[in-house]
């Protein structure tokens, strides 16, 4: 059987030492109750409720999956009493408004409590991780009354949200939308469709589910122009807060997934239901963002928290399991054979996951503080703050959500190999962190699209380069500053040399694009796992920094901790980051290595 331990240690060392988030709380116009006693505390309840609660359910709920009865989800058993839990202990409020129930508490607390439910039972952490993202959609688009009427219960987390946006015809290319929206002498609509891959559509845990619906009105233009955003709940509030009769709603299919079995994907259907518009007719798009944006960095959690726990379980495993002797002479002479710990190349396997565990959440909590301040620019309702803060972040969202999650997939591989054959049956618990974690580069934009969005959109279209730009300098800002430190000094140099050639690597990449247009999907993929080794060296950098730090003059950790993060950074500057230059030669390859080959040509005997 497999265990989870929350790494609170870990995380305290990024909070306090790493990204000062004590001094950074005290900035935000919502940080004041965010004090370290009350950080200290909610971690450590969430880490309870995900160790005792959470992660006892998470072998059992992929056994015996979602079902299908008689048109309605039923989840595994053992996940409506969690949810109960969940919701008395009022962690979907936690960094919601006070006007609708919330605590107001800021967004990153919510995010590293993501984190831990994400790691200790993904399948069931995408139940309200869902509903915080149509929460966050209403927040900000929504109006007044459609607030107080929404919001509230989901807040509560009575009620639960979805995100509904593909279609048979159309994953990615959501132009071809067919849904449509029908207005009614009452101001609502009549919305008539079919969306497919619909996590949390249906379930048993909550009394209704708002779904976020992008649909068509009669005379809206073609493309994504012409795509509004509608909610559509299971069951119409009943005028008191509470849900009241049926909506034309219902499940047409549950989904038989690969993994995240416990996870309901629906197909749902949309017969003739009431909806009501969400911000502007044809807006629908730039409001769905809010929405996709914050899947998109949940998503990201999904490539950390994995690496997380099959590491955690491949090291017990590795300290336990002996199999033949250290190449370099017998390590405990009393046993049959060495423990798996003294042979080199499982050592690269599981510093290979603590360096993507570790460097990811890193990457996580660097972000947050940007989703900290931007939320606060809503608050504040200062335009400009808002604008700056989402500008960081978008840039560094397609990086987490891709990067993270193809190398959260490499790392559960990695532990289901430590295993060996052990770690392909079902006992060990290996196998499933594999099949659960393969959808994270799949949805929310598969890793091309991601790809994608960060070079042809974020760096060379919106910013021509200014994104890279920015960036760099705040990575050769902090180089600088440990030059003179001789364990620092190597990995300092290398940033500072990263920083000059991703800046290089982005204009030949301006330049070759306006003569060949398919060099930018060419050179995405490439690009994309480039930017995130670079920035996942940057947090190594940080944290190795910290390390040092705490070893001179003292800090929170034992030496050995301290310690243990320089060799990590060593290993990650040696054996990981190698692998960026590789995305860089790559990347200015011509297209025509991809586009030469005609259609026909690719194979000749079917």
């Amino acid at each position: 059987m497999a265990s989870y331990k929350a790494p609170l240690t870990d995380v305290n060392f990024l909070l306090n030492e790493v990204f000062d988030y004590p001094s950074h709380y005290q900035s935000l116009s919502n940080g004041a109750e965010a004090t370290p006693d009350m950080v200290d505390a909610i971690l450590g309840e969430c880490a309870k409720f995900c160790e005792n609660t959470l992660f006892p359910l998470y072998q059992s709920g992929d056994q015996e999956g979602c079902k299908l009865v008689d048109g309605e989800v039923k989840t595994p058993a053992g996940y409506k009493e969690a949810y109960e839990e969940y919701v008395a202990g009022g962690w979907q409020g936690l960094s919601s408004l006070e006007e609708y129930g919330g605590q107001n508490l800021p967004a990153s607390l919510g995010l590293m409590k993501q984190e831990m439910m994400g790691t200790a039972n993904w399948p069931f952490s995408m139940y309200p991780g869902l509903s915080m993202g149509a929460m966050n959609t209403l927040q900000l688009h929504g109006d007044e009354d459609q607030r107080q009427t929404y919001l509230t219960p989901m807040t509560e987390g009575r009620w639960t949200g979805t995100m509904c946006l593909t279609e048979p015809q159309c994953g990615t290319d959501l132009g071809q939308v067919r849904t449509k929206a029908v207005p009614q002498e009452d101001g609502s609509y009549r919305i008539t469709g079919t969306k497919i891959f619909i996590s949390s559509g249906d379930h048993d845990l909550a009394e209704n589910i708002v779904h976020i619906v992008l649909a068509r009105t009669p005379e809206a233009p073609k493309g994504t122009k012409g795509i509004s955003l509608f909610i559509v709940p299971k069951y119409l509030p009943d005028g008191k807060g509470n849900a009241g009769e049926a909506n034309g709603v219902s499940v047409g299919a549950l989904e038989e997934k690969m993994g995240i079995k416990a996870s309901a994907t629906c197909t749902m259907n949309f017969d003739d239901a009431n909806g009501y518009m969400v911000g502007e007719e044809n807006k629908g798009m730039e409001c769905m963002f809010t929405f996709m944006n914050t899947a998109r960095i949940g998503t990201a959690i999904q490539g950390v928290g994995p690496a997380e726990l099959s590491y955690q379980n491949a090291l017990a495993y590795a300290k336990e399991r002996r199999s033949m002797r250290a190449l370099s002479g017998k390590k405990e002479p009393e046993q049959v054979a060495d423990s798996l710990m003294y042979h080199a190349d499982v050592r690269r396997m599981l510093l290979t996951q603590k360096a993507v565990a570790e460097g990811g959440r890193a990457m996580l909590y660097d972000a947050a503080q940007y989703a900290d301040h931007m939320v606060c620019g809503h608050l504040e309702e200062d335009t400009k703050k808002i604008q700056k803060y989402d500008d960081k972040l978008g840039f560094l969202t397609p990086i987490l959500k891709g990067f993270l999650t193809e190398k959260g997939y490499e790392a559960t591989n990695l532990g289901m190999q430590v295993f060996g054959g052990h770690g392909y049956i079902k006992e060990h618990g290996m196998e499933q962190i594999v099949r659960d974690t393969r959808i994270a580069t799949l949805y929310e934009g598969t890793t091309g699209i991601q790809a994608l969005d960060l070079l042809g959109r974020k760096v060379l279209m919106m910013t021509q380069g200014g994104a890279v730009r920015d960036f760099t300098l705040r990575m050769s800002n902090e180089a600088r500053k440990h030059l003179t430190d001789s364990t620092l000094r190597p990995w300092a140099w290398q940033i500072l040399k990263l920083a000059t050639q991703w800046n290089w690597l982005t204009f030949r990449l301006m330049v070759i694009a306006r003569k060949d247009r398919d060099m930018v999907s060419a050179a995405a993929h490439d690009f994309l796992m480039y930017s995130g080794y670079v920035y996942m060296a940057f947090m190594w950098l940080r944290m190795a920094a910290a390390a040092r730090q705490g070893l001179a003059e003292g800090g929170d950790q034992s030496e050995d901790f301290y310690n243990a993060k320089l060799a990590t950074a060593e290993f990650y500057f040696e054996r990981m980051l190698p692998q960026a230059q590789g995305h860089a030669d790559s990347m200015l390859s011509p297209s025509d290595t991809l586009m030469q080959l005609g259609n026909e040509a690719f194979a000749f005997d079917y």
